[in-house]
């Protein structure tokens, strides 16, 4: 998604992730240095690596999942990328000077 909102161009793009197999795998690290994206992973047993990534979840969570019952995987789909798209393009952050992070890109 990100290399798409930027029309492909993806230099300066950083996808942080947790260290599972997936995110260390030769595949995505291929990926990731084929289209100009810096992997990051946070280091072992240093939770604050990962805080802003786990900020995003749990807001994701309280904001748009918790006390949903979806009827279909697709519901539930379209439910999160909307609420993703709002979050990237509405929604205030306060550590972005009060701007939405599209804003503040």
């Amino acid at each position: 998604m990100a290399i798409g909102a930027r029309g492909g161009e993806a230099r300066g793009v950083l996808a942080h992730a947790d260290r599972g197999t997936q995110y260390t795998s030769y595949d995505y690290l291929e990926f990731c240095a084929d289209s100009h994206v810096r992997a990051s992973v946070g280091r072992t047993g240093i939770c604050y690596d990962n805080s802003v990534a786990e900020s995003l979840w749990a807001s994701l969570k309280r904001e748009c999942i918790k006390g949903q019952r979806f009827a279909t995987r697709a519901k539930a789909r379209r439910a999160i990328l909307r609420w993703i798209n709002w979050y990237n393009t509405e929604r205030i952050h306060t550590t972005l000077d009060g701007q939405p992070p599209v804003k503040y890109e």
